[in-house]
């Protein structure tokens, strides 16, 4: 079905479980499974040596991911953007979440994603 076409609860069914997997993938520096989910164009953006870069600067300075909220979803033709307000576990305040789906041969798949 096409994503700008489903409910909030639809799209946060899909968007939920592939953040969740990002985040527990990017704590444990996982390419393999960090990429899984994700579009070509965003799979060759992020080589292995970029996500440990990026991870272990991260879990450095802030900690690692806590609780998020979801806070907005934008729909568009091809895709819908979600985004959460985001916690760390040692650096104090909000952050923001976001995941843009599109989908591609019945799957739905991460063309971009990025917390700041």
């Amino acid at each position: 079905m096409e994503l700008a076409l489903l409910s909030d609860e639809e799209i946060l069914a899909v968007a939920d479980p592939i953040m969740d997997n990002l985040m527990a993938a990017s704590t444990a520096i996982d390419h393999a499974r960090h990429v899984r989910d994700f579009t070509e164009r965003a799979r060759a953006q992020v080589t292995p040596e970029h996500l440990r870069q990026v991870c272990e600067r991260y879990q450095a300075e802030k900690g690692f991911f806590a609780r998020r909220k979801p806070v907005a979803i934008f729909r568009r033709p091809d895709s819908v953007v979600v985004v959460w307000k985001q916690w760390f576990t040692r650096e104090p305040g909000e952050y923001v979440a976001e995941l843009l789906l599109v989908e591609q041969d019945g799957r739905y798949l991460v063309d971009h994603v990025m917390v700041f």
